[in-house]
């Protein structure tokens, strides 16, 4: 085997590419986008080292254009869970006893891969599965999944380089030993990075997985399992699965070698599954890791010294860039009333240049929403709103389902900063704002603050150094991740470590390495040189 401590790559954010007119990037992401409608494929599961068919297969179709077919998939069942489980347990032992490095080289190799021959494709497939413009699949699927990749084999080596210190004639050292069993991750339809660094992050750290993600996002998370076995990924390692949600979880969370839960997605699910992991805590060998990443309805407090171009901006951006279906996307504002007539003016002259429609069209700033079931979801809130006397539609309120499921960005302005969308996540283009008096700064954190269960993301608009500092300080368990005067969203691998704490989550932070060491146990091993040879200590000898 090879000797030596290894450098890996000092890693560096993946450069964003702009995909301006007469690019080379949008020339290759519009071939993608081309070849990806004029055939129709047929995705398996990955378990172990062969590709299943069931031969019960379910269609995906664009979200902007759900009359065309994209792709079918085949559906697993019980024993699809069993063999998934069995698979990554036979890897097991190959995978964790596989020296670092090499593992490393392989998920480097991923990275490259992404940024190279698979940027277009990934990128693609994230644009017509889940109805994301260029930009967004870009800093998406592209971007963020490399950075992750890269900087948490950094991470890796950093765990791995913590030791103890050792006293004389002794030598101390600590092994990260993957966790004993097997790991479920279970991946959102929002963001195709968050799909693969669910499982990547702790298979890197020698653990094998069972992989299952939304549905609505299993034509991007094909290309992520294709990218995994070229760059090496050994067969059973990560194993990815399309099976009905409480059938898998049956199965999973009552098997003895179950070690981990690595979760996006709603508070609710989070919670119920926490629930049962607990009420089955005595089946397994150890007790399981729990990392998720939840809800959030995130917010924007403008203060009266606030730039009302950068209120806006970070309105525009923050609450309407995929369609508000980011865990971290503004939701609820809090305007003063000195600033609330120029920015109600500035956000109604931008949305109206809004362009609505396919992503196809790279003019498009807005897409679709998911599928018809958020629609349908939307529909009722912005309907009840327009109904209420006691809300202002300040901006759309309108929505068309004949071609793709599309929702008109809305803005609603309410007198009661309770309302029932000031509090509640409805994960899409709509945001509340309540005007307040600008006396009353101080009172609003307190509104903020208690508001909602969750505490995911907010941000502080002034050019008040003052306020700057209180809030900060009041609003320190409202959000995870806090931002001074930008938009609550874009949290960047390496700079920004994502996760929130209430009902948004464990904050485990995903892309640091507090993460990965939630995929390690530690083992402590002393070495002595000279070891005594009788039991008999100094002090029991007699005095003379």
């Amino acid at each position: 085997m090879l000797k030596g401590f290894f450098n890996v790559p000092a890693p560096v954010n993946e450069p964003v590419l702009n995909y301006g007119p007469r690019s080379v990037e949008r020339a290759a992401l519009t071939q993608a986008l081309q070849e990806g409608r004029a055939k129709q494929i047929d995705i398996p599961m990955y378990i172990g080292s062969e590709q299943v068919r069931t031969g019960k297969t379910l269609e995906i179709r664009p979200p902007h254009d759900h009359k065309h077919i994209l792709a079918t998939y085949h559906e697993g069942d019980a024993e699809h869970v069993h063999a998934a489980i069995k698979a990554a347990l036979d890897a097991k032992e190959a995978w964790e006893n596989m020296p670092w490095e090499d593992r490393a080289a392989i998920f480097l190799k991923a990275a490259d891969l992404l940024a190279g021959p698979y940027r277009a494709k990934i990128n693609a497939a994230t644009m017509l599965g889940q109805s994301k413009n260029a930009y967004q699949a870009e800093i998406d699927a592209a971007c963020e999944l490399i950075d992750f990749l890269r900087f948490n084999v950094h991470y890796m080596t950093e765990i791995y380089a913590q030791q103890p210190t050792s006293g004389k004639g002794i030598w101390n050292r600590v092994e990260f030993r993957p966790l004993e069993g097997f790991i479920f991750a279970i991946t959102p339809f929002n963001f195709t990075a968050i799909a693969g660094n669910l499982c990547a992050s702790a298979a890197m750290m020698g653990n094998v997985v069972v992989w299952k993600p939304a549905p609505t996002q299993i034509y991007a998370a094909d290309v992520v399992m294709q990218v995994f076995l070229e760059a090496g990924v050994p067969p059973g390692v990560i194993n990815l699965i399309y099976t009905d949600g409480p059938v898998a979880g049956d199965i999973i969370f009552s098997h003895p070698e179950f070690a981990g839960l690595h979760f996006t997605g709603s508070t609710g699910v989070f919670q119920n599954l926490w629930k049962t992991i607990g009420n089955n805590i005595h089946l397994y060998k150890s007790y399981p890791r729990i990392v998720g990443e939840t809800g959030g309805k995130d917010f924007v407090l403008a203060h009266p010294s606030a730039d009302v171009d950068v209120v806006s901006v970070a309105l525009l951006r923050g609450a309407f860039e995929y369609q508000g279906q980011k865990c971290s996307a503004a939701s609820r504002a809090y305007i003063p009333k000195s600033l609330w007539p120029a920015v109600k003016e500035k956000l109604q002259a931008e949305m109206a240049t809004f362009k609505i429609g396919p992503v196809e069209d790279f003019e498009n700033f807005i897409n679709a929403v998911i599928d018809e079931r958020s629609f349908d979801k939307l529909a009722k809130y912005i309907d009840a709103a327009v109904a209420d006397p006691n809300v202002n539609v300040i901006s759309g309120g309108t929505y068309d389902k004949t071609n793709g499921w599309f929702i008109t960005p809305t803005v609603l302005e309410v007198k009661d900063p309770y309302y029932i969308t000031m509090c509640e996540e409805l994960f899409g283009p709509v945001l509340t704002l309540y005007v307040y008096d600008d006396a009353d700064f101080s009172n609003v954190m307190d509104i903020i603050d208690n508001t909602s269960k969750y505490a995911l993301t907010g941000s502080i608009i002034s050019q008040d150094r003052y306020a700057i500092a209180e809030a900060t300080h009041r609003l320190r368990n409202a959000a995870g991740n806090f931002y001074v005067n930008d938009k609550p969203t874009g949290a960047v691998v390496g700079q920004q470590p994502f996760g929130g704490a209430r009902g948004s989550g464990t904050n485990d932070k995903a892309g640091s390495m507090q993460n990965l060491l939630r995929w390690v146990s530690p083992r402590t091993i002393k070495e002595t040189f000279d070891p005594p040879k009788d039991y008999r200590y100094p002090f029991l000898t007699k005095e003379l």
